[in-house]
């Protein structure tokens, strides 16, 4: 095992200590100044426009954060993952997820520890292909002979966030006519609300496990699996026979994993399950057959596009340069405010209704990534580590939690992101509603840069302690990201984007950013609370004082 290097050790951090020891961040100068800075500063990304200079960040230090990357090895560690060094140390695995969407053909060929891995994702992609092919053709029938109307995956966390975020993103794609839905979570309201409404004969269940027992997607399985033989039954399409039920699960689920025997014994055909492997970690899963319920919305070709975009910036990481590559520099960004200016939490505000789910997704990537107080090879961090991600579309936001970034004390580096066409071109009185709305994208990056001077606002009349109230510090970081439409390449090239930023800042801290051993714990406890909360007494005793007390009060309260 190479020994992460100490960040803190090397010169750039040195230079950069430096340059926050005199650090006085003046935006309105900066641009004054330097009639450059945005040219300096924009960068294009396959399909993205990318403007940095709305930052903190001088050419200076931007140099030592560039210097940094270099000193800490970011560009070897990427070229060690690409080609399947087992860079995640606490399960001794490659992490490739890049490969899932390496075109076919791909050259040189990737083998991994033996294996082809380029044969392997080419040949369940095909699969996946045509599965979804029978599926939105109407080849493939419910046990009545009625065509396919509703799927609805039923997964959680990396299984759920990734197919729900793009569901929701490409909504304008779905043109077979089939509408999906997802279930995750255990509280029983979200499979009784995901299914009230569906007809059992239409409806498709995709059991989205790698291993196949994941508690809260079994528990969710079975609530399915019961719904659905009830259904059938009080219409008549059944009978209570146990071979019924067999035949109505073999034509009603199929499965996302590997666990074949798990899989058959649950009553889902094995030749309806689809594989992924140990070295897709569940965050980084939705290219893989984590995507099946998006390959049967939108169809193959739109989900090769989706790849195509993850791809696209794949190859820039792998091939620019650090002081002009995309996702390094914005990944060193957060490095600065979080290590060096203090920030604890960074906003990602989608002008974009369709990417309602994004900021949700980017919590599970960044913060289950990078979320950690150990290095790889099991030292103490030397540094703070993650950030909270969070956001909201706009301008929903900028009616909500704007006022924090805007005039609160707290530094919110915050991402823009925003699309030139909507999909739902509107106009309101023979006004274009969506040139509205990008308008609130281009004000509040502006209004957060440049803010509003106590002389700015005197001039327009205010006087007394209104004019402090109306000021606005500015100096408040964003970056601006622009496309020309949230298609599904752009929405794969937006996807990638992040995941290489959570892996710049990982490699720069020295951790491992691709095991979640954080969630394990509480999941462990839960199954050694349940049989208390089911009345064992033993299992009741065994518990802390806070926690028998809170089981004595939902067996008080539970009707």
């Amino acid at each position: 095992m190479t020994a992460p290097i100490d960040p803190t050790g090397t010169p750039a951090w040195a230079a950069l200590d430096a340059h926050r020891a005199s650090f006085d961040p003046d935006l309105r100068g900066w641009f004054a100044a330097d009639g450059d800075r945005v040219d300096k500063l924009s960068f294009t990304l396959a399909d993205l426009h990318v403007d940095l200079s709305k930052n903190l960040v001088t050419d200076e230090i931007l140099a030592s954060l560039v210097e940094l990357a270099e000193q800490t090895g970011v560009a070897e560690r990427y070229a060690a993952m690409r080609v399947g060094e087992h860079i995640n140390t606490t399960e001794d695995r490659a992490v490739l997820h890049t490969a899932l969407r390496r075109p076919a053909g791909a050259e040189p060929a990737l083998v991994v520890d033996g294996q082809d891995i380029d044969a392997d994702v080419q040949e369940v992609l095909s699969r996946m292909s045509a599965f979804a092919d029978r599926v939105r053709g109407g080849e493939w029938k419910g046990v009545t002979g009625k065509k396919v109307t509703h799927i609805v995956n039923i997964g959680i966390g990396g299984s759920d966030l990734g197919p729900v975020m793009i569901s929701a993103a490409l909504e304008p794609y779905a043109d077979a006519g089939i509408q999906a839905r997802f279930v995750s979570n255990i509280d029983p309201t979200d499979s009784a609300q995901k299914t009230k409404d569906l007809d059992p004969e239409t409806t498709l269940f995709i059991v989205a496990s790698k291993t196949f027992t994941t508690l809260e997607t079994l528990t969710n399985a079975r609530l399915a699996r019961d719904w659905l033989w009830a259904g059938l039954e009080a219409s008549g399409a059944i009978d209570g026979s146990e071979a019924a039920k067999t035949d109505a699960v073999a034509h009603h689920f199929v499965a996302v994993s590997t666990a074949l025997a798990k899989v058959a014994e649950f009553g889902i055909d094995t030749d309806n399950a689809f594989g992924f492997w140990d070295w897709v970690g569940g965050r980084y899963s939705v290219d893989s057959a984590i995507g099946l319920s998006l390959m049967i919305e939108f169809g193959p070709e739109v989900f090769r596009e989706l790849l195509a975009g993850f791809h696209a910036v794949d190859e820039h990481v792998g091939s620019t340069p650090l002081a002009e590559n995309v996702p390094v520099l914005m990944g060193l960004l957060n490095i600065w405010y979080v290590n060096f200016l203090g920030a604890q939490s960074h906003a990602v505000l989608p002008y974009a209704q369709q990417l309602s789910r994004f900021a949700a997704y980017l919590q599970q990537l960044t913060m289950e990534s990078n979320g950690k107080s150990v290095r790889w090879d099991g030292s103490p961090v030397t540094t703070d580590t993650g950030e909270v991600f969070w956001g909201e579309p706009g301008t929903n936001g900028q009616h909500a939690f704007y006022q924090l970034i805007h005039q609160g004390t707290r530094l919110i580096p915050a991402d823009f992101i925003a699309f030139a066409n909507p999909a739902y071109p509107l106009e309101d009185g023979g006004r274009d509603v969506h040139g509205l709305f990008l308008s609130n994208f281009l004000a509040q990056t502006k209004a957060l840069a440049f803010g509003k001077t106590a002389e700015e606002v005197e001039a327009e009349g205010t006087t007394g302690p209104l004019v402090a109230a109306r000021t606005f510090a500015g100096n408040r970081p964003t970056t601006s990201i622009f496309a020309p439409a949230l298609t599904p390449r752009v929405l794969g090239e937006l996807v990638a984007l992040y995941e290489h930023i959570t892996f710049t800042q990982g490699v720069i801290w020295g951790i491992n950013s691709f095991d979640q051993w954080g969630v394990e714990l509480g999941k462990q406890l839960a199954l050694q609370i349940a049989p208390a909360i089911e009345g064992d007494t033993d299992a009741i005793a065994a518990q802390d004082a806070s926690t028998r007390a809170l089981l004595h009060y939902y067996g008080t309260h539970r009707a």
